[in-house]
């Protein structure tokens, strides 16, 4: 999804092993407030058409916006405000997947394999 939009440097973050609140991290970096909000955009399209709920948007200012899946938070960042944050390092014992930008588009599920999502009852799922 993120990279039908040409988002740079897509990672994927598993910190299912850490202490967290979430299972999953994807990042990304963008070259534009558009671009930002494109990926942005594309990600919540894809999800809503999958039945996948947003729990949260957080999108302050558009150097760093996040969509908070529950399981997975996509953080998509302008390239400098991402290095200065520097996540990846931050979260340095996360296994990290990095995508290149010629293969398939990350997609990501919002609900765990047992199918309840962490402790957060306001995020269900679309009847289908």
């Amino acid at each position: 999804m993120t990279l039908t939009k040409k988002a740079h440097n897509v990672v994927v973050m598993d910190l299912r092993k850490l202490p967290s609140v979430t299972d999953f991290f994807v990042i990304c970096s963008a070259d534009s407030d558009i671009q930002v909000k494109a990926i942005a955009g594309a990600v919540e399209e894809e999800m809503d058409k999958r039945g996948v709920n947003l729990w949260h948007r957080e999108a302050g200012s558009l150097n760093w916006l996040v969509l908070d899946y529950v399981d997975v938070v996509l953080h998509v960042f302008h390239k400098t405000t991402r290095s200065y944050y520097n996540l990846e390092k931050l979260w340095g014992d996360a296994r990290i997947r990095r995508m290149s930008e010629d293969k398939a588009p990350v997609s990501a599920r919002g609900s765990r394999k047992g199918g309840s999502p962490r402790n957060r009852s306001a995020v269900k799922r679309k009847a289908s």
